[in-house]
């Protein structure tokens, strides 16, 4: 079962300070959790993100740094993203506790990145259409405002919370066949090859409507084989059009 949760990648994007890389850490290890992923931090690790760790410097040790964003989710077959505003994804909205059970039940099959923003201004329009799914906390209205700490500890304790529910009742052994679902990298080739073969036939005309595709896919949250499927219907356009 430990397996399960090492599928799991918490991604911080662009972190201000090496502190909350250590609070987060923290968070991340009192719920199990160790798969901590980078991207582009403007501060390294360093003495202060080791001392709020508070003991958990193995997963500060064994973090990985990203580049870019697309870098770190491309190994991941689920996106989960964190954010506050998500008047325009309200089709992909999940709470915390609905999202700990969809990230449990698809780290069974494949790599699952939880995804955080930067601490001001959280994740940008173009990284959350690359999240199947987008985790909102229910904070009062009147006072919403959650540290980047307290954020991961809150996600991380549902996602916990779904783990033992899935090892008290032993779910593994009786599911059915698991299902193979594509890499975000594989996706965006897809969604790369979509937009060429639509802007080729005339009905991509503006940048307007791409994102809108996007939003279609990623809810489905298509299969390898339906994957497959689509990219062979694209490829066969090309070829009747090249004839």
């Amino acid at each position: 079962m430990d397996s399960i949760l090492k599928q799991i990648q918490v991604v911080l994007v662009e972190t201000s300070h090496s502190g909350n890389i250590g609070s987060a850490a923290r968070a991340m290890k009192t719920m199990g959790l160790s798969q901590l992923r980078l991207v582009n931090p403007l501060q390294p690790i360093d003495e202060q993100a080791i001392a709020l760790s508070a003991g958990a410097k193995d997963v500060l040790e064994q973090a990985q740094t990203f580049a870019t964003f697309d870098e770190a989710i491309a190994d991941c077959q689920l996106v989960v993203g964190s954010s506050a505003r998500l008047r325009h994804l309200q089709s992909t909205l999940v709470n915390p506790r609905k999202g700990g059970e969809i990230v449990m039940t698809q780290a069974q099959q494949g790599k699952i990145a939880v995804v955080f923003g930067r601490e001001r201004v959280g994740l940008t329009n173009d990284e959350l259409l690359k999240c199947h799914y987008h985790l909102n906390v229910p904070t009062n209205p009147e006072y919403g405002s959650l540290n980047l700490a307290m954020a991961v500890q809150l996600i991380c304790y549902e996602i916990r919370n779904a783990y033992l529910e899935l090892e008290n009742l032993q779910k593994i052994e009786k599911k059915q066949p698991l299902v193979e679902y594509p890499t975000a990298q594989s996706l965006e080739y897809f969604f790369q090859h979509t937009e060429k073969v639509y802007r080729a036939l005339g009905f991509i005309k503006n940048d307007a409507m791409m994102p809108k595709i996007r939003r279609l896919y990623q809810r489905t949250h298509l299969e390898t084989t339906e994957l497959n499927i689509l990219r062979g219907m694209l490829s066969a356009i090309e070829n009747h059009r090249n004839k």
